[in-house]
């Protein structure tokens, strides 16, 4: 996590070992990552009174004032941060606007500007030249149970276009605030399962990333059960079936599984494991972290019965990152409730990581290799 509050202010000393972030747009030179991964950011407003700086998990806990030179140009640096993805956007007199100098991504729940700090042991979602790479590719389908049409992602792996097999799925949910883009974005899932299975540490699979928002066209807005409802009901009733008609898949249970995190992992949990004939593996990331976890009534009872869910069960995941506040230990608290009533479960702990990406990142990466393995 960040090392202190206060940020350090400096314009052009001392930026020698500073680097543009991956998530720049082409040119910009702000935001800067630095030697020690504090974060430098700018932005030219000579008319405006007060800017601050805000973010998510991993870049600034708070607001963080900048500071205005002769110029016109604000400026602050963070403390150091968190290795991974994170969101971040400026405030300017009360307006809140994206950071001019990147790319936006989805995340809560609107176009928001990113910034990318190094991590020492990012080669597992690096863009290497020397892997063969998957596709992604852009699927729309007409929802009946919504009257909407609605767009999913699907990656396949090299080699899906040249041979004739038939391939595992794995139905990969975001979490609140994120949308359909984000685990291909900010999540890097193409090129986490490119470079896995380049290393043959996994299996090829396909990976469908779906928008993880659905309502029926005469519910109300904030009918909460209603779009969890909705939601099931064009996955299970809708989506499989057509990426089954559309792609190779081998359309069975013992072939595809459910994951998401945060509002994903929620989810997962609540359909995965009551529709055993549709999906054997299961895993939730960064789930959890409201109340105590009970076999016998938690996710609809659905472990109530651990005979019964251990016969049509392949995998359990379950993952937190050690920094998440309440998720960690409510998550590893459900392992072990899980684990001792007789249904073997995995758990996955990122270290040192939150409620971010980077947690998402690592506990794929931990995953994918465990999915449909021959035995």
């Amino acid at each position: 996590m960040l090392a202190g509050l206060a940020g350090t202010l400096f314009f052009s000393q001392g930026l020698a070992m500073a680097t543009p972030s991956d998530t720049n747009l082409t040119g910009q030179a702000f935001p800067r990552i630095n030697a020690d991964l504090s974060v430098t950011v700018r932005l030219k407003a000579p008319e405006a009174r007060t800017v601050m700086l805000e973010g998510g998990d991993g870049l600034v806990a708070r607001p963080l004032a900048l500071t205005k030179n002769a110029e016109g140009l604000w400026e602050v640096t963070t403390p150091p941060a968190a290795p991974g993805f994170h969101y971040h956007w400026f405030t300017v007199d009360g307006l809140r606007i994206n950071d001019p100098g990147t790319k936006t991504y989805f995340g809560w729940g609107r176009d928001t500007s990113g910034v990318e700090v190094p991590d020492k042991d990012g080669e597992f979602y690096a863009v290497r030249a020397e892997v063969p790479r998957g596709t992604v590719r852009i699927e729309w389908y007409h929802s009946k149970i919504t009257g909407r049409e609605r767009r999913c992602f699907v990656y396949t792996p090299p080699g899906y276009e040249t041979d004739a097999g038939r391939y595992p799925v794995l139905y990969l949910l975001h979490g609140s605030g994120e949308n359909e883009r984000s685990w291909g974005e900010q999540g890097r899932a193409n090129f986490i399962m490119d470079n896995l299975l380049a290393a043959r540490k996994a299996s090829p699979f396909l990976v469908v990333m779906d928008s993880g928002y659905a309502a029926y066209p005469d519910a109300p807005p904030q009918d909460r059960s209603s779009q969890t409802a909705a939601f099931r009901d064009v996955l299970t009733k809708e989506l499989i079936p057509y990426i089954d008609g559309r792609f190779r898949t081998r359309a069975d249970a013992a072939h595809r599984a459910m994951a998401g995190l945060s509002m994903g992992g929620g989810q997962t949990l609540n359909i995965a494991p009551q529709h055993p004939e549709l999906f054997a593996y299961i895993a939730s990331m960064s789930t959890g972290g409201r109340g105590a976890f009970d076999p016998s009534t938690s996710y609809g009872g659905a472990f109530k019965e651990a005979a019964s869910f251990v016969k049509g069960n392949r995998l359990l995941f379950l993952s937190a990152g050690t920094t998440e506040p309440g998720f960690h230990t409510s998550v590893k608290a459900m392992h072990d409730t899980l684990s001792a009533s007789g249904i073997p479960c995995i758990f996955f702990s990122s270290e040192g990581t939150s409620h971010e990406w980077q947690t998402w990142r690592r506990s794929l990466r931990d995953l994918a290799p465990r999915l449909f393995r021959p035995d």
